[in-house]
């Protein structure tokens, strides 16, 4: 019942931000084109405004392209949505002023109208810049402890890549490129590999692309909420398996003399009966001497890993709100929304990750991969110092 009556009031909500924004919209049609009928108008801007929607509901066979392509264009109109939140009220702010102060408004509607879309136009475009041009951030950390080995270890990760019909083989051949030149000694999916369905991923071969990515002591992932959304675990991690990439599900493996730990996605306590295991519980037995490095998809218990002796928490989930203003929300929803953080000896990293969910669209927030140089006692980055060691380390 609860999540009916949120279903109703989100679609009451939207409906009438749509109106909302639908209304600004057709005052600068009437304008513009004095000849529009409203009955032809409104369907036709109700079915874009909830295309999202309708993309989502389960079709035949024969009408999944219609499907997809609602869900694009809805992805799109998301972004729009967005922005004309923020611009509306404010162009509705200078016409009340302008009013008021008795400066004559004949053209205001063409003028604003047109400023309103040129700027659209430019958040739409510099927002596709950063969703699909990569950076690769880089973090240097000082573990205390050892695997005898006088070389760091280096570690790529992604996360977030949601997989689906909007970003698809393209993107994702890029990042197995850009992940496979940092000639890394493991690779870490932290969550989100799929945007909720599998269908797309199967379809279009995604997984033959992932396959080739290269970590010399392997490649391990996590689920993210959008798994657990999709409802494809179970296939999810049998594909991901044959193609060499183990999915940790409150599972540790050892590699390496590095414990490599994955917890189950929050969304766990939610939609599965035993819920997750806690840090503590995961991490029993395990000779805590040795670096332990943890994905957990979504930034919470910072606290609770460090005092379980976790050494590097890696996390994504947030996107860093993926759209501004979004980020003023998770700077305050998250201990970390995004970046790096040292919480005691406690290294943690929350990626903005690599995909996108909705709009390919990003605006302070990029499309990022993280490039970890490990660095545990006895070892040296080329170039420096030892970090703690009393005897000549060699590189190799």
């Amino acid at each position: 019942m609860r999540m009916l009556a949120s279903g109703i009031i989100m679609l009451l909500v939207l409906g009438l931000v749509n109106f909302y924004i639908g209304w600004h919209l057709w005052v600068l049609l009437q304008e513009w084109l004095p000849g529009i009928h409203a009955a032809a108008y409104w369907p036709v801007f109700l079915v874009i405004a909830f295309s999202y929607i309708i993309g989502r509901v389960p079709l035949p066979k024969a009408l999944k392209p219609v499907g997809r392509l609602f869900k694009v264009v809805g992805s799109y109109y998301l972004a729009c949505m967005e922005f004309a939140v923020i611009l509306l009220p404010l162009t509705d702010l200078v016409y009340g002023v302008l009013a008021l102060t008795g400066v004559g408004l004949s053209a205001f509607v063409t003028e604003a109208g047109a400023t309103v879309l040129a700027l659209l136009a430019v958040f739409l475009l510099w927002g596709s810049r950063n969703a699909w041009s990569t950076v690769v951030r880089s973090h240097r950390l000082k573990v205390d402890k050892s695997i005898g080995t006088s070389v760091p270890l280096t570690v790529a990760v992604a996360s977030d890549l949601h997989l689906g019909n909007i970003v698809g083989n393209r993107h994702l051949r890029r990042m197995v490129t850009e992940i496979n030149a940092m000639n890394p000694d493991i690779v870490l999916l932290a969550g989100d590999v799929l945007d909720d369905s599998i269908e797309p991923f199967i379809r279009n071969g995604m997984d033959q692309q992932l396959k080739q990515l290269k970590g010399r002591y392997g490649v391990y992932a996590v689920l993210g909420n959008h798994e657990y959304y999709g409802g494809s675990i179970a296939q999810y991690t049998e594909v991901m398996n044959n193609i060499g990439i183990k999915v940790l599900q409150d599972e540790v493996v050892e590699t390496s003399g590095v414990y490599v730990v994955g917890r189950k996605d929050k969304t766990a306590e939610a939609m599965e009966a035993g819920g997750r295991l806690s840090v503590e519980a995961l991490l029993d037995g395990l000779d805590r001497t040795k670096p332990i490095i943890m994905m957990d998809h979504q930034p919470t218990g910072f606290e609770l890993a460090a005092r379980a002796g976790v050494d590097v928490l890696l996390s994504g989930h947030t996107h860093r709100g993926q759209i501004a203003p979004n980020h003023w929300i998770t700077r305050r929803l998250f201990e970390l929304d995004w970046g790096y953080l040292l919480k005691d000896k406690l290294h943690v990293i929350v990626s903005s990750g690599y995909g996108t969910w909705g709009p390919p669209i990003r605006l302070a927030s990029r499309s990022e991969l993280i490039k970890l140089e490990v660095v545990l006692e006895g070892s040296m980055s080329y170039n420096e110092e030892p970090v703690t060691s009393t005897a000549k380390a060699v590189l190799i």
